[in-house]
């Protein structure tokens, strides 16, 4: 799973919408599109936020093992 995925799987495990999830982290909707379609990657302080939101663990989005 690539990190995009994880995010993807992790926001909607949540119950968010796209929109939800950049209100809360202060960023565009494209943003969180460009993220979850690995088109981009989130800055460690949004990868801290995205971790506490989605109650997964910056491991888990950044492993390619898990």
């Amino acid at each position: 799973m690539t990190v995009g995925e994880k995010i993807k799987e992790a926001r909607k495990n949540t119950g968010l919408s796209q929109e939800q999830l950049a209100e809360k982290l202060a960023v565009s909707r494209s943003a969180i599109a460009k993220w979850e379609s690995d088109k981009g990657l989130p800055d460690i302080d949004n990868l801290k936020a995205l971790s506490m939101l989605l109650n997964v663990s910056i491991d888990y989005l950044l492993d390619n093992e898990i």
